[in-house]
């Protein structure tokens, strides 16, 4: 009887601990930011790893140049905080260099970290559950009202709407016992009413589909992939209220060989990373990159190779590519007012918020779901049910309604598509023809 060879497990990690990662935060060297420096052995996703940490963190990218040809990884990311300041607290510097550093996920030494819970640093014993189908108005407070019939709590979700479609990810537990919800049969009448509510007048199961997991998943990853995996790039024509749209091209850089992928568009937090996210997920590889910020503006240049080592080379590879990536910005695209709400955590609390914000003539078109302690904390972007932008009796209305038990914050809305299109932003090009001097020979 033959014999296999033994493989050592702790060769596949033999390079990295000979070279681990070296990471610096450096809060000398520029006035206005923090800069962040990788330099890591090379390994598929590395890059994504690296910008998830980030994102997740809430800091903004304004700069970055990247470079990860052949076995090596060496990347400058030039980072703020929320209000635009440096970062300054140390717990978060101490992170950055872990999460990145020797003993980090990222050196693939550790057990990879479980992915963002949705702003929660522990969403606890949850179900996650997926779901993706044709939007509505008030189909939020319709699935929040099937779960709270359920007796079930929603401690954590994130929900976004594109293309006349919603893809939500939601954790959530037993009201009783607070722990992940495990017997069949509830699994299955969950499953089967929230289907119904999705599929709507529909007789067609493919136009809906429900999932679930007891595991844990990046959540905004696993939002883009709901929606590529549903063809939600697809759809022709610009969504009602999107901004100007983005200004994606692919053209062929000879000399070395690489396919030059620029995306053009208005600022935004996390938009690296949805970008990244996609390409990734498209099985592209990004071996340079430069991303710069100008005022409200970003621009942003990648040279990449498919997984195979071909770049792009038929017309219609590029036409899939530049719609993915349309769809990728505008997913997480927000225009009109954000509301903040906050109140005490309990199992129909999310019902009551969305069937309010329907009974006063608002529609959600992106929403965040976060449980700190006892206290439910809930972001809702909303425009009237017509698109439109929502005006001041509206909002008074809905502060009367919602009365002393909760606080409500409005925030200002973003910038308009008037304003961009007067500054010509969405005519002009832009090229990083000297972005691989910097890095080869």
């Amino acid at each position: 009887m033959g014999s296999w060879a033994y493989f050592d497990p702790e060769y596949e990690t033999l390079s990295i601990r000979i070279n681990p990662p070296q990471v610096s935060v450096d809060n000398s060297s520029c006035k206005e930011c923090t800069l962040v420096k990788v330099d890591s052995m090379n390994k598929p996703g590395i890059l994504l790893e690296v910008v998830q940490i980030l994102t997740d963190l809430d800091l903004t990218i304004t700069k970055a140049y990247i470079s990860s040809d052949g076995g090596w990884f060496m990347d400058v990311f030039h980072v703020t905080d929320q209000h635009g300041q440096k970062i300054s607290d140390s717990k978060t510097i101490e992170y950055i260099e872990k999460a990145l550093g020797p003993k980090g996920s990222m050196s693939g030494l550790l057990k990879p970290s479980p992915g963002k819970r949705v702003g929660l640093d522990s969403v606890g014993d949850c179900t996650a559950i997926e779901l993706i189908g044709p939007d509505r108005p008030g189909l939020l407070s319709e699935i929040s009202a099937v779960l709270a019939n359920l007796q079930i709590n929603v401690a954590a979700a994130e929900v976004w709407t594109h293309n006349r479609r919603i893809a939500c990810v939601l954790y959530v537990n037993d009201d009783t016992t607070n722990r992940a919800v495990v017997d069949a049969s509830r699994l299955a009448a969950m499953e089967e009413q929230l289907k119904n509510i999705l599929r709507g007048c529909s007789s067609d199961d493919s136009v809906a589909c429900t999932s679930f997991s007891m595991g844990s998943t990046h959540i905004d990853r696993r939002l883009h992939q709901l929606f590529f995996a549903d063809r939600d790039y697809e759809v022709t024509g610009t969504e009602q209220g999107c901004p100007v749209k983005p200004n994606v091209t692919i053209e062929r850089c000879e000399e070395k060989d690489y396919s030059v992928v620029t995306v053009k568009c208005k600022d935004r937090p996390k938009l690296m990373f949805d970008i990244v996210c996609t390409l990734t997920d498209m099985q592209y590889i990004v071996f340079h990159a430069t991303i710069s910020s100008d005022g409200p503006y970003a621009s942003q240049e990648y040279f990449v190779r498919h997984m195979d080592g071909c770049t792009l080379q038929t017309e219609a590879e590029k036409e899939k590519a530049i719609k993915c990536l349309e769809a990728a910005i505008r997913r997480r695209t927000s225009e009109g007012l954000s509301l903040e709400l906050c109140a005490k955590d309990r199992v129909g609390l999310l019902s009551e918020v969305t069937r309010i914000l329907r009974e006063t003539g608002l529609s959600v078109t992106r929403a965040g779901v976060t449980t700190v302690g006892e206290q439910a904390m809930n972001v809702f972007y909303v425009s009237d049910a017509s698109g439109k932008p929502v005006d001041a009796r509206t909002i008074e209305a809905l502060r009367k309604e919602i009365g002393q038990t909760m606080r409500l914050n409005v925030k200002k809305a973003p910038m308009n598509t008037k304003t961009l299109e007067a500054s010509g932003w969405a005519k002009t090009s832009f090229f990083f023809g000297g972005l691989l001097e910097k890095f080869l020979p």
